[in-house]
C-alpha cells in the first residue's frame, strides 16, 4: 500500500505548488507539550474568566476538537477561546518535534521551483513562529492557518485549500496535498486537490487510503527524493 519512488516521481512530476498540512508533516505540534495540557489549561482558561464550560468539554483532549465543541456549544465564547488556544499553539511549536523529511520537502520544493503553501487547522501565528524559529520561512510562500474566530474554516473544511490557491493564484490541476489525516483528504478531494496520506502512525494508512488518498507515504524523506 505503500507508494514506491516511481509512483510517487509520476505523481509529483505536474505538480508546481504543494499544499502542506503542518501538524504531522512538518512537525509533531504537541510533542513537548502535550495536547490533554493545552486542552486542559484552555479550558482552565475559560473557567477563570467565569465562563460555564459547555457539556463535553471535560473529557475532550484534542485542543482543536475542544474548540469546535466550545464553537457548537457557546458562540459567544469562540473568540476568547480561538485567542487563547493561538497563544498555546504558540507556546507549544516552540519545544515542537520535527517530522524527519519535512524539511527537507521545503527544500526540495524550492530547488525544483516549486512553490509551497502550509494550509493547518492550526493557527497561523503559531505556524509562522514554527517556521522562523528553524529558518524555513522562506521556503513557504504562503501561510493559512485556521480564520480566527471561525473554526468551522479548518479541515475538512475545503476554505483553507481554496484560500490559498487563490492566494497563489493557482488551480487544482497544478497541485498536490500533503495530509496525515482522513480530515486532511476530505478537505482535498473537495477542494478538487489530489491528497497524498503520510501515515506517520499504525493504522494510518488503511484510513487514509479508506478517505481516498491517491498514495500513501510512511516517509517524509521519501516524498523529498521524488521531487525532481
Amino acid at each position: 500500500m505503500i507508494a514506491t519512488p516511481h509512483q510517487l516521481a509520476d505523481l509529483l512530476r505536474p505538480v508546481k505548488h504543494v499544499l502542506l498540512d503542518f501538524d504531522g508533516p512538518v512537525c509533531s505540534v504537541f510533542a513537548g507539550l502535550p495536547a490533554p495540557e493545552v486542552a486542559w489549561r484552555l479550558r482552565e482558561g475559560l473557567l477563570a474568566t467565569g465562563a460555564q464550560a459547555p457539556p463535553g468539554v471535560e473529557t475532550e483532549t484534542d485542543p482543536l476538537a475542544l474548540l469546535r465543541l466550545i464553537a457548537d456549544a457557546r458562540s459567544d465564547l469562540v473568540a476568547a477561546a480561538d485567542d487563547a488556544l493561538a497563544r498555546l499553539e504558540t507556546e507549544a511549536v516552540c519545544v515542537a518535534q520535527p517530522t524527519a523529511g519535512g524539511e527537507s520537502v521545503l527544500r526540495a520544493c524550492s530547488r525544483t521551483g516549486r512553490a509551497v503553501s502550509v494550509v493547518s487547522n492550526n493557527s497561523g501565528g503559531a505556524i509562522e513562529a514554527y517556521l522562523a524559529s528553524h529558518g524555513l520561512s522562506a521556503y513557504v510562500a504562503g501561510v493559512h492557518g485556521r480564520v480566527p474566530g471561525d473554526p468551522s474554516s479548518m479541515k475538512p473544511n475545503p476554505r483553507l485549500l481554496l484560500d490559498a490557491m487563490e492566494f497563489a493564484a493557482t488551480g487544482p490541476e497544478e497541485c498536490i496535498f500533503i495530509g496525515d489525516a482522513a480530515r486532511d483528504v476530505e478537505a482535498g478531494d473537495a477542494a478538487g486537490v489530489a491528497t497524498i496520506g503520510y501515515a506517520n502512525k499504525p493504522g494510518k494508512d488503511v484510513r487514509l487510503a479508506s478517505a481516498g488518498a491517491v498514495l500513501i507515504v510512511d516517509s517524509m524523506q521519501a516524498i523529498a527524493a521524488a521531487l525532481v
